[in-house]
């Protein structure tokens, strides 16, 4: 798995105590509920591509990835998106996990 962007790098540099709390509310976001963590990193993948964002769309890809979903999955969940935010939006969000699943 790739590294974490140079940017956020930076970020979590100069604000140490802000980059804590944001990774320790995600992780009790992901721990507040029944999802396991594979179902868990493909709602927020949804969610990424929901909101037109493609760096937390790769990053989610990655962080699906290592939760232990296949490639096929990932896409599955990619193509959920047609019916709820349209082909255009869809075809986005595949390019986005392709950009991903392509360099791992």
């Amino acid at each position: 798995m790739s590294k974490l962007p140079s940017h956020y790098e930076k970020f979590l540099d100069a604000f140490p105590r802000v980059g804590d709390a944001y990774q320790t509310l995600g992780v009790a976001c992901l721990d507040a509920g029944p999802l396991d963590r594979k179902t868990a990193t493909l709602v927020k993948l949804a969610l990424a591509i929901g909101a037109g964002l493609e760096g937390a769309s790769h990053a989610h890809v990655r962080k699906a990835l290592k939760a232990g979903a296949s490639p096929d999955e990932i896409r599955h969940a990619v193509l959920l998106a047609t019916t709820t935010l349209g082909f255009p939006c869809m075809m986005r969000g595949l390019a986005w996990v392709q950009d991903v699943l392509e360099s791992a």
